[in-house]
Parts: structure tokens; C-alpha cells; sequence
């Protein structure tokens, strides 16, 4: 027995010994599942996927609930959270879309996520110049991380205003207390990174239009720029610093808006299907535009895959927003206004009033006659979609979107279309505005089952001319205004603006063409505040109700009766989001917005 115990006491001891005398290394081996900060910067492929991943940062808009819902383009038909964006009465506590708690969170607005991103560009800015990794990479990711920085800042001053500008990465013993920094402080800051990632990167990535480029760069710059020198920031309503600019030359500020689109003109971009052919489709053209993974229009996007994983509410945009006849959810559906606004083939506005006292124009639907991008962006009663699903097909073999109810014979109850509420299948979804959209749903995809591969396109060419335009017509210079515009106009197949367009008549002109080219694409939300026209813009959002009324023949006369569907009010303190009271509370120097306690 003592034996034993000797012999396991022995064992035991050897084991002690051996244990501490190993080399060191033994116990000092990297984890297998870290990186440490040397490996990092030392390795050329690391330090790439450190920048790759602060590019999830930049977001997309193909949610299940956009910011068109927060204007005057869409309405959510689920009411997620929309309300406090429509009404205008978003809190610190509460703000709608934009906050945290939205069904379909749009981390790329959120201050916390956007400043998360700012440090991990500053710790990149630290440390990249002491890695011994080759120039060249050195110099196109230090472009791009100027461009990113650039990207999440422009994204919290048209939120909010002037904001903090940090450009080092704090550590525990650093002072977060930092006061806002001036809205003229932040653009210029912006426009500094802009010009240092422009001096840096390629023109053009052919074939890769998802990392930033001197034409991305350029761009951002040329939006900045316009949404700077824009009336919400010249007037600056609130004296603050932080809201506008409290001095200084608002042409000046359009000059430089205008040269910063024209430098982006110089580069060699153009429109896609810039010269439509004699008979080619204009519609198809525009509708196509944004089906296309790579066409030179592209500037910087967001590319999707079907056989990558993404939350629910993300990169759906076919199954999220197309009709519920198709077992779809019918999700952001556009406005009565905003389906108004697409003018007649010839170029004048859609007016109800000359359509139903019979102008020849119209013909027998107001869906008829006109512009072409509108039957590549809207779905209306009568559109033409694709193939029905196979437990609707007997029902509708032709895929035709049926938004009206219509009389039966020897029935007094009307037969609900199929891509109304109550209709035969997705009676909980569908529109209430009688409309769906269409834009960026690929007829190919049979939304149901699989995720479409559309990009998210956040900038294009058709943006910098409209820039261009814009600040042109600021300057008084508008022959060169209708140059830019009138190319757009013609690749979409509508006429020119005529000369005789002057003054207030053109900048209407200008805006509404703004707001059909770029429908759905964010710009929209942003517009109307930088514009100050969103008191007349956040009206009671409309729809219409059609019935389609039995002739003898078996055919149908519609009738069309415009329904309010949807409560909007418009308050002063929206044209800047509130900042956070978690924010604010854990900086005490930080100023709220005006209007919000």
C-alpha cells in the first residue's frame, strides 16, 4: 500500500516538472480563435479584410421597410414603426425608422453604429503607416478609409446636423465629453477625406464598382457639396452652428457645388442606355438600369448573393415590397401624390380633373400616355408582371396586377381583385394605396422562393447631372441646367424642357424630375427638408379606389375615386433627427437638437 501511494506521489511530481520546465513556449502558444493587433498590421490580407469588414457599415436600402415610407413616396402596409417619422414627433427616446428598435433597423443611420465604424477607421489610420505591408495596398486602403469615414459623416450631418468630429480612436483613460463641432466644420472635414481618398484610388474598379473609388469619392463629394449649399443650411432657421451656416456666400457654395459635379463629369461616367434607339423600349431601358450588376452609370453599390445568409428583414426587396397576388407582402406600396407626379408622354403634369373631363391625352385610363419611367417603377391596376404562382394561374394566366374590385354578373357583393386585401390568398398583406412598386424587381425571379441579385445602387451618374442641374439653376445658368437634364429626359424617352422653362417654373421642373429619376433611392427623405418644402409636402398620404363597372359587352368601364389613407403632419423640428438620449446622457457636453427636450 505504501508503495502505491509512493508511486502516485512520484508520478505526480514528474508531472509538476515536467510542466514547469517545458519551454515556454508550451504555455504561451496564440490562441487559435484571436488575431493580436501585431499579426494584424503585419499581415497584407488581414489588414485588407479589417477594411472589408468596415464596408458592412455602409448599409443598403432594400429593406423590408425603407425610407421611402418616411415621405411622400410610399406607405409601409405593415406600420412598422413609421409613425413618428410621419407625424413629426420622433423623441430621443423614440425615433421611428431611424431608431433602434425598428423592425428593419437601419444601422447605417444609427449614431452609435456610425461612430463604431469612424473608430475602427481611425485605429486602421493609426497603425497602417508603421505596417510593413507593400505601398500600393497601403495607399488604395487608406483611400478607401477616407472614403468610408467621408461616407459615415455625411450620413449623421444630414440626420443631424453638426456632430463630433473624432479622429483618433479613444481609449478607457481618453475624455469622451466632446462638444459638436460646427456644420460648416463637419462638410469642410468631409470634403477633406473626400479629396484625400480621391487622391489615392483608382478612377475607375472595373468590375468592382463595392470598394470606393476616385469617382465614388468625387461623387460623395458632389452630394455633400449640393445638400451644403441647399436652403435648410443658408437660412439655418435655428442660428445655430450646428444646423446651418452662420455666414459666408451661398453662391459661392453652389460654385463649389457645381465644379465638384463637374469633376465628376470629367471622368468619363455616362447614363445607361444614354441613346435609346428607334424602338427600343425607354421603359424597359430604365427598368433594367437597376437589374444590371455592372454598367458604366455605377458608380459605388451594394452587391447581393442568393446563397448568402442575411437577416430576415434585409435584401429581399421582391419578396418584401412585390404584389401579395404573387405571395408576396405587398410592404412599402407608393403614394397617390407619388404616383401623380410622373407627367404625361408629351410633358405636361397628370392631372385627375382633365382626365375625367375627357382630355384626348389621357385615352381611357390615367395609366395610359405616360412617362416611360413610370411603368418601369409602378405597378397599377393593368400592369403586365410576370408568370401568377401555380395556385393562381387558373385564376389570372396572363399576370395581370388586378388592384380594383369589379362587378359580377347577377352579384350585388364585387369580386375583390387578386392583388387587393381581400383577395383570394395574403388577405393580410396587400396595398392600401391601390398601387405597388415595381422598381428594382426582377421579373426573372419568382419572388416567392428565391432572393433576387439586384445591387443597391447608392450612387449614379443620373444623381451628379441632377446635381449639376441643381446648382446651375442656383447660379442662373440654366442652359446648363437643361442640357443635364434634357439627357436625362431623353433616356427615359420624355421631351425636352423648353426654353422658355425659366425661373421658378424651372427649379419645380428640376425637382420633380429629381424626385421621378430617383424615386425610392433615399434621396427623397432628404430633399424636401434640405429644399424646405416638406411643410407642403408631408400632406395626408392618398390612394385610389377603382371599381371596374359592368358594360353589356362583358367588358369594363373603371372608375376611379381618390381615398385618403394615411395621416402625415409636418413639424419644424423634423428637418434634423433628435440625437439619442443614451447619447446625450452619456456626454453631457453634447447640444440637442432644436425642438427636442
Amino acid at each position: 500500500m505504501k508503495n502505491l501511494i509512493f508511486k502516485q506521489f512520484f508520478f505526480l511530481f514528474c508531472i509538476a516538472v515536467i510542466v514547469t520546465s517545458c519551454d515556454d513556449q508550451i504555455l504561451n502558444k496564440k490562441p487559435l480563435d484571436q488575431i493580436s493587433e501585431e499579426d494584424l498590421w503585419n499581415d497584407p490580407a488581414l489588414v485588407e479584410s479589417y477594411v472589408n469588414d468596415i464596408y458592412q457599415g455602409v448599409g443598403h436600402g432594400f429593406f423590408a421597410v425603407n425610407v421611402s415610407s418616411g415621405v411622400d413616396e410610399t406607405i409601409i402596409t405593415h406600420g412598422w414603426n413609421d409613425t413618428p417619422i410621419k407625424q413629426s414627433n420622433m423623441t430621443p427616446d423614440e425615433l421611428g425608422l431611424f431608431g433602434d428598435g425598428a423592425v428593419a433597423p437601419f444601422d447605417h443611420f444609427h449614431w452609435d453604429d456610425l461612430y463604431g465604424n469612424i473608430r475602427s477607421i481611425n485605429v486602421f489610420l493609426e497603425n497602417i503607416g508603421e505596417s510593413p505591408v507593400e505601398q500600393s495596398l497601403k495607399d488604395r486602403l487608406t483611400g478607401e478609409v477616407h472614403f468610408l469615414r467621408a461616407y459615415f459623416y455625411h450620413n449623421l450631418v444630414k440626420l443631424y446636423g453638426g456632430v463630433p468630429i473624432i479622429k483618433e480612436s479613444f481609449n478607457l483613460d481618453d475624455d469622451f465629453l466632446v462638444e459638436r463641432d460646427s456644420f460648416e466644420d463637419c462638410i469642410n472635414f468631409i470634403v477633406e477625406d473626400l479629396d484625400a481618398a480621391a487622391s489615392l484610388l483608382p478612377t475607375v474598379i472595373e468590375g468592382d464598382k463595392a470598394h470606393a473609388s476616385k469617382g465614388a469619392a468625387l461623387a460623395l463629394k458632389s452630394r455633400i457639396l449640393t445638400y451644403a449649399a441647399s436652403d435648410l443650411y443658408a437660412q439655418n432657421p435655428s442660428g445655430n452652428d450646428y444646423t446651418g451656416y452662420t455666414g459666408g456666400d451661398q453662391t459661392q457654395r453652389w460654385e463649389r457645388a457645381k465644379a465638384a459635379a463637374e469633376a465628376v463629369m470629367d471622368l468619363g461616367y455616362s447614363l445607361y442606355q444614354a441613346d435609346p434607339a428607334p424602338g427600343d423600349s425607354t421603359a424597359k431601358n430604365y427598368a433594367d438600369l437597376f437589374l444590371q450588376k455592372d454598367h458604366e452609370e455605377i458608380i459605388f453599390a451594394r452587391y447581393f448573393l442568393q446563397n448568402q445568409s442575411y437577416e430576415w428583414y434585409e435584401a429581399d426587396m421582391g419578396l418584401f415590397h412585390g404584389p401579395n397576388g404573387w405571395h408576396n407582402w405587398g410592404g412599402d406600396t407608393p403614394l397617390g401624390q407619388m404616383v401623380d407626379a410622373y407627367e404625361m408622354e408629351d410633358g405636361t403634369e397628370f392631372n385627375w380633373q382633365a382626365f375625367r373631363n375627357g382630355d384626348p391625352v389621357y385615352g381611357e385610363s390615367p395609366y395610359e400616355n405616360r412617362d416611360p419611367r413610370f411603368y418601369a417603377s409602378i405597378f397599377y391596376n393593368g400592369s403586365q408582371w410576370r408568370e401568377r404562382p401555380a395556385d393562381m394561374i387558373d385564376l389570372d394566366p396572363e399576370g395581370i396586377v388586378e388592384t380594383a374590385s369589379f362587378e359580377v354578373e347577377g352579384q350585388s357583393d364585387l369580386r375583390p381583385g387578386l392583388d387587393t386585401r381581400d383577395g383570394p390568398i395574403e388577405d393580410w398583406n396587400g396595398t392600401y394605396t391601390g398601387y405597388y412598386m415595381r422598381k428594382f424587381l426582377d421579373p426573372n425571379v419568382d419572388h416567392q422562393f428565391f432572393r433576387q441579385e439586384v445591387p443597391w445602387i447608392f450612387i449614379r451618374y443620373a444623381e451628379i447631372l441632377l446635381n449639376y442641374a441643381e446648382a446651375s439653376i442656383e447660379l442662373d445658368e440654366e442652359g446648363d441646367a437643361r442640357t443635364a437634364l434634357n439627357a436625362i429626359r431623353e433616356r427615359a424617352g420624355m421631351p425636352d424642357i423648353p426654353a422658355t422653362e425659366t425661373g421658378q417654373d424651372l427649379v419645380e421642373r428640376y425637382r420633380n424630375e429629381r424626385r421621378i429619376e430617383l424615386a425610392f433611392e433615399d434621396h427623397r427623405y432628404f430633399d424636401v427638408r434640405r429644399w424646405m418644402i416638406a411643410p407642403d409636402v408631408y400632406e395626408n398620404g392618398e390612394g385610389v379606389n377603382i371599381i371596374g363597372r359592368l358594360n353589356n359587352n362583358g367588358s369594363y368601364t373603371f372608375e376611379y375615386n381618390i381615398i385618403e389613407i394615411d395621416q402625415r403632419q409636418w413639424n419644424d423640428n423634423a428637418y434634423f433627427l433628435p440625437i439619442p438620449r443614451y447619447e446625450m446622457e452619456r456626454n453631457e457636453n453634447l447640444e440637442q437638437n432644436p425642438g427636442y427636450n
